[in-house]
């Protein structure tokens, strides 16, 4: 149990979440933010004290949601039980990495999230283009970090292939580990703000999270002091609160993010491809080699670069695939259940 306490605004609660409370809710149901899951378990902050909540994989009882880390619930002040997953702001999500097949929810309201990248080998635009497609789906605000400036005499060079991804897209280069470079964060670390860094192993989240704090080995002022020997080096997600008063989501390394039912935030990422695709002559335009194809003719005319439309059709053919997947898993579940009911009423 922390002894460090926080308001509830200093966790990130906010009037949308107000709203959603009756004069009911207000009486007899207190909040709390999810801080840790652990498959089976959650821990949450109520501002004063923290809980470990048995939360089950599967019918999770009374709860409208299965909680993820930055979600707000509702616990009965007298049993402490979970009651209610208050209506989240947005949700970053994916499709699971293995072979089941599943969705498995990254973090809950979010207000910035930061996709870093570095100057070097790592630097992959069609990389990037996934995390884009990722936030504009979620409706969330996003910054395009761009890490180790300090060790390439080509920065510039990488920002300005950045550039082309997305209209005013706000890219920083930045040195990871100089105070002064790092500043320009700051605007986006304020008291009560929920940020998120996602970006490949070793492109200098930790170092540069360790500038921003000012500190050398810890990541940040965790929420659960206890958790200080190496919380932050595990592969759990967990919410932090920094020293400026923002609250950190703390997301290791993504190895695969495959998306799923993702359109809308395609069509954004990719918006030229999806202007033009909406011009083509047949509605199942394969861009190959129809008659009155829009995209082909972008194409020629040099208004749509080729190596974006391949990633446009490979994620769009991803997010399809998988939302199918999900919706005949649903099926499947939603029958046997039907099946099920029907045999305990006999």
């Amino acid at each position: 149990m922390t002894s460090t306490k926080f308001s509830l605004a200093e966790l990130g609660w906010k009037e949308v979440f107000e709203k959603q409370l009756s004069s009911k809710d207000i009486k007899h149901l207190i909040p709390a933010r999810v801080t840790i899951t652990h498959r089976g378990h959650v821990v949450v902050n109520t501002g004063h004290e923290e809980h470990l909540l048995q939360i089950a994989e599967k019918g999770v009882g009374s709860l409208n949601e299965q909680p993820t880390v930055g979600d707000w619930l509702l616990l009965d002040r007298e049993t402490m039980t979970p009651e209610r997953v208050l209506d989240r702001t947005s949700l970053l999500q994916r499709m699971a990495p293995g072979q089941e097949v599943k969705l498995q929810p990254i973090a809950a309201n979010i207000d910035t999230l930061f996709i870093v990248s570095s100057c070097n080998e790592e630097f992959n635009l069609n990389r990037i283009e996934r995390y884009i497609c990722l936030a504009l789906e979620a409706g969330i605000e996003f910054v395009l970090v761009l890490t180790k400036e300090d060790l390439t005499g080509e920065a510039d060079e990488y920002r300005r292939q950045a550039e082309e991804l997305f209209p005013d897209i706000e890219i920083l280069t930045i040195n990871g580990k100089d105070t002064e470079s790092v500043r320009v964060l700051h605007k986006w670390f304020r008291q009560g703000e929920t940020v998120v860094l996602l970006g490949s192993s070793g492109v200098g989240k930790t170092t540069l999270l360790n500038t921003v704090n000012g500190t050398e080995k810890k990541k940040t002022g965790a929420i659960r002091e206890g958790d200080s020997k190496g919380r932050h080096t595990t592969t759990t997600r967990s919410l932090h609160v920094m020293p400026s008063g923002a609250i950190l989501v703390d997301v290791p390394g993504i190895r695969e993010l495959q998306l799923h039912d993702c359109m809308s935030g395609i069509n954004k990422t990719f918006h030229e491809v999806a202007r033009a695709e909406e011009m083509c002559r047949f509605a199942d335009c394969s861009h190959n080699r129809e008659p009155g194809c829009a995209v082909r003719e972008g194409l020629e005319a040099g208004s749509i670069d080729p190596r974006r439309l391949e990633n446009y059709l490979k994620l769009k053919e991803e997010a399809e695939k998988n939302r199918e997947e999900i919706a005949e898993k649903t099926r499947r579940k939603d029958g046997k259940k039907k099946k099920y009911s029907r045999k305990w009423k006999k």
